[in-house]
């Protein structure tokens, strides 16, 4: 990769080698985006054990997310104050210290609390991660091929979620769902501290606690109230009440981070960045693009084409093996091509895949109608993503590197979270105007309209890309220039 040398004079003592940091960053990384989805298979066997209730049981899922996204930009600003190596291990440490506590879990408040803890933790580790790699890969190659490595760890770990949940309450218990994260965190922490280059912050200003309470608790509100559109509608009190909460506390941010904040959690002087600014709204069409593929080509496989869970899970690994090797070889692609080109070609497998996915029926068969589109479609997302998260992290100036990080890092959430809502409303409002709602057929339409969305958002990433800064027009800091 390149050398970790001048990283580690700035910081004060030896860092470790490169591999061994890009090995920490993208193991963080794959948990992280991993929890989010490895419990779902679990469920069934949590509720039965812990005695939840079908509504309660959201929340083993909704605690983490939430906190997760809510809490990323207080994550990002974290690790600028204070230091990524501080951030990183006691992200790691608490997220598996919560992970052990949900794993011994008795009690459904329990585990719901031990759930919220770990998002938290995650929320410190994600843009943590990013900080490394801006820290230590400075050569554009090198930082091309980490940030793809980085981006591949993570969207496997979304998609190995329920091929690992599936396989550790079958074989073992649902508790080791959780348990499992607590040797592997541990060892983490040891790489950690030998491997980063040690602990000085890179700024000396106090942490902006208005805006870190509004700014939170708006993200946090605005996607709990959006999480439950599809259940409860979007013009239900549990929906319209905390959306507006969270829009309000979300001005209010913006108006104390522009005029009031002497040291501002987040600056909006970055969104003068163009490529931070066009990258980050990229990042959220993405999010429903990621939703579509992983998501609901799951639930087409298990409600249309009958599979079960792990069976579905299965049938995706094609697809998250075509997305490892493209967004490696994207990677390396990167510093030579520039962004436009790779998002261009990655647009049109969205276009291309989405398209055939959306022709799949209740009697289609598997390889014809399911593996050749996902496959198609995981190219797209191997070529974009990594694109995205180079673009969006570009040009960060050294001192906000964190909090830039963690802007992508919940633009992409926000985004998934809000993609959810709509896609899922517009799923089973088409399903409904079938005569038996509930049919595979009439659940197939739903889906189908869900691709063809899904192809929509690949040309609207395409016509924004038309934004991104010309090769020169920026500093230049950043993987790779847009042409």
């Amino acid at each position: 990769m390149t050398s970790t040398s001048t990283a580690a004079q700035r910081a004060g003592r030896h860092a470790g080698p490169a591999w061994l940091i890009l090995s920490l960053a993208c193991a963080c990384q794959f948990m992280v985006i991993l929890d989010a989805s490895i419990v779902n298979v679990a469920l069934p066997s949590i509720r039965l054990d812990l005695g939840f209730t079908p509504t309660g049981l959201a929340r083993v899922v909704n605690g983490y997310l939430l906190t997760f996204a809510g809490f990323m930009l207080l994550g990002g600003r974290a690790a600028d104050l204070f230091g990524h190596r501080r951030i990183l291990i006691a992200g790691m440490f608490s997220f598996s210290a919560s992970s052990l506590v949900a794993g011994m879990s008795s009690a459904p408040e329990v585990l719901v609390a031990a759930r919220v803890v770990q998002g938290m933790g995650a929320a410190m580790l994600a843009p943590a991660t990013l900080v490394v790699l801006n820290t230590y890969f400075t050569e554009e190659k090198a930082r091309a091929r980490a940030f793809g490595m980085w981006a591949a760890s993570g969207g496997v770990g979304g998609m190995a979620g329920a091929v690992v949940g599936g396989a550790l309450t079958t074989g073992l218990s649902w508790r080791w769902v959780f348990l499992i994260n607590v040797p592997i965190g541990a060892v983490l922490i040891v790489v950690a501290m030998i491997a980063l280059a040690g602990g000085r912050a890179v700024r000396r200003e106090p942490l902006d606690l208005v805006g870190a309470v509004t700014g939170t608790v708006g993200l946090a509100a605005l996607i709990y109230g959006v999480m439950h559109s599809a259940d409860h509608g979007w013009a239900s009190a549990p929906v319209v009440g905390p959306v507006v909460a969270g829009l309000v506390l979300l001005v209010v941010f913006i108006v104390v981070e522009a005029r009031f904040a002497a040291h501002p959690m987040m600056p909006l002087r970055l969104f003068t960045i163009r490529g931070v600014a066009v990258g980050n709204a990229m990042l959220m069409l993405f999010g429903g693009i990621a939703i579509a593929m992983w998501y609901f080509t799951s639930l087409f496989l298990q409600n249309v084409l009958g599979f079960s869970a792990l069976d579905a899970g299965l049938g995706q690994t094609p697809a998250a093996v075509t997305f490892l090797v493209v967004a490696r070889w994207a990677a390396a692609l990167l510093p030579r091509t520039g962004v436009r080109p790779l998002m261009l070609a990655g647009c049109g497998c969205f276009l291309a895949g989405f398209g055939w996915l959306a022709q799949a029926h209740a009697d289609s068969g598997y390889v014809t109608s399911v593996l050749g589109p996902t496959l198609l479609v995981a190219v797209g997302i191997g070529l974009t993503f990594p694109t995205l998260m180079a673009a969006a992290t570009a040009d960060a100036p050294e001192g906000d590197a964190g909090i830039i990080g963690g802007l992508a890092n919940t633009a992409s959430q926000v985004g998934g979270s809000i993609g959810l809502a709509v896609l899922a409303t517009a799923a089973g409002a088409r399903a409904a105007a079938e005569t038996d709602a509930d049919s595979p057929a009439a659940l197939a339409a739903g889906y189908d309209l869900v691709f063809l969305i899904a192809a929509g958002l690949g040309l609207a990433i395409a016509a924004v890309s038309a934004l991104l800064p010309h090769s020169g027009e920026e500093s230049g800091a950043g993987p790779a220039p847009a042409r």
